[in-house]
């Protein structure tokens, strides 16, 4: 079965994860801060994998004043304790998404950056049964296709047919 960005389940609610988050805060002794709160809720209900240029842009448009290193500093804070996880999907740098979701894989577009989320249950099963045959164990994944989209490959078309 394949199911993509629609039916990928969020594990946690939003509240749930701002409690985990003040406890970690209080267990680090920082001072609590509407910014990490703001980026992780921005990202928790972002329906795409967000930049740290996206967010800072986000946080500017609601009148939030932060730097962009600032982003970067809780981004990482972020990923460290588990929050948020990152993906590289091209040379533009890292994207973010809540890491309390289902297990799932990504595709990405090398033309256009887009990113796909989708579950297949016959991978998740083949790296259990390669783990397996080797006589170990999966304890972590990133599986990722690099492909090229429709759109992507007909703007390819497009400029070939142009140039002729």
């Amino acid at each position: 079965m394949i199911a993509s960005n629609a039916k990928i389940k969020k594990l946690e609610t939003l509240e749930s994860i701002m409690i985990r988050l003040q406890k970690v805060v209080l267990a680090k002794r920082l001072k609590t801060s509407k910014q990490r709160e703001y980026i992780l809720s921005l990202i928790y209900k972002s329906k795409t994998h967000l930049s740290p240029e996206e967010i800072a842009n986000a946080l500017k448009k609601d009148n939030k004043d932060s730097s962009l290193s600032s982003v970067y500093r809780i981004l990482q804070f972020l990923e460290t304790y588990g929050f948020v996880t990152s993906i590289e999907a091209d040379r533009s740098g890292k994207r973010y998404e809540i890491a309390a979701k289902e297990h799932h894989y990504h595709i990405i577009c090398l033309g256009c950056g887009s990113i796909v989320e989708f579950i297949d249950d016959d991978i998740k099963s083949k790296q259990e049964q390669i783990a397996k045959s080797l006589k170990c164990q999966v304890v972590s994944d990133n599986f990722r296709l690099f492909v090229l989209c429709d759109k992507c490959i007909n703007k390819q078309r497009g400029d070939d047919f142009l140039r002729l």
